[in-house]
């Protein structure tokens, strides 16, 4: 039987998100959901996380077998990858401390983690597939997650070591909020911002009321003050609702990622013009589709993108 041809997608116009932990989290195994999105999907840009808590486990001992490996699987396809630097990187509770650098104060603390930095940094800088680094995602975002330390000053600290270690690549931050512009130090080299539809708050779900014409006109602004490229970083494509995905039933996941949410968001994101858009919630498509046979959701997520190629 002849190999079924993967249809690539532009890593230019879309990427995509992926988390060991979510993977963990839907009880899905972590290699098999990464190359299906490589092979099924057709994804060749990806945003990678290298978390702190995973990687030294205990202070001084690294173990980086499983990033390794992802990089090593994406490289292997011809595929680009922003990787995630910092204790805040995307996936609950995003704040990724250990709990011995947790226990730190102060400086002890910011010395440990720019220690971290650096073996990240030096580890993967001569990897050509790492096109890009993220610093901190949503670094000064205080009032979400678990273990939160905003600290501007050890930010701006991180960012000048990055730039000493790999002075080549670009270094990608991104707003707090939905709605941020970056004034004050570090201004990064690429700006990313998120885009969220629907959204669940104190016991309700409602629409978000920022339109694409507020983005575009903050992308505006930011090219204006800082002539940086500006990128949608995340596009809302799982759900987000009273409990953990897999907690829900497939009625209430629906009530903020339908199939129609999928198609509008994509269509929604592509009017802001600010590329690429990297998708978020390619762990939940395959959990639909492998644990719970179903489909539906991959498909339309497939077909919205063929439909929106932001060309």
């Amino acid at each position: 039987m002849p190999t079924r041809q993967i249809q690539l997608i532009d890593p230019q116009v879309y990427g995509v998100s992926f988390s060991i932990k979510q993977c963990r989290s839907f009880d899905i195994e972590p290699f098999k959901c990464l190359k299906w999105l490589l092979q099924t999907m057709g994804f060749r840009r990806f945003r990678l996380m290298s978390y702190w808590n995973e990687h030294e486990k205990q202070p001084g001992i690294l173990d980086f077998t499983s990033l390794d490996n992802q990089i090593a699987t994406i490289e292997k396809a011809g595929g680009i990858i922003t990787l995630c630097l910092g204790a805040r990187q995307p996936r609950w509770p995003e704040n990724h401390w250990p709990g011995w650098a947790w226990e730190l104060q102060g400086e002890e603390r910011s010395t440990a983690l720019l220690l971290y930095i650096t073996a990240v940094v030096e580890r993967y800088k001569d990897r050509e597939c790492i096109v890009s680094w993220q610093l901190e995602n949503e670094a000064l975002l205080k009032n979400f997650g678990e273990r939160s330390d905003v600290n501007r000053k050890r930010l701006r600290e991180e960012y000048n070591l990055i730039k000493q270690l790999d002075p080549r690549r670009p270094i990608i931050m991104t707003t707090s909020t939905s709605w941020g512009v970056p004034v004050r130090r570090p201004i990064p080299s690429h700006v990313g911002f998120s885009y969220y539809h629907t959204l669940y708050n104190k016991g309700k779900y409602h629409k978000s009321t920022i339109s694409p014409v507020v983005h575009r006109a903050r992308k505006l602004l930011i090219k204006i003050l800082h002539r940086r490229p500006v990128f949608v970083h995340e596009l809302q494509l799982e759900p987000w609702g009273p409990c953990n995905i897999w907690d829900m039933d497939f009625n209430e996941q629906a009530k903020s990622m339908s199939i129609n949410h999928i198609q509008e968001n994509i269509r929604l994101a592509n009017k802001i013009k600010a590329r690429p858009i990297d998708l978020w919630g390619g762990e939940w498509w395959y959990w639909r589709a492998k644990t719970h046979s179903d489909p539906s959701i991959w498909k339309t997520v497939q077909a919205a993108i063929q439909k929106n190629p932001q060309k």
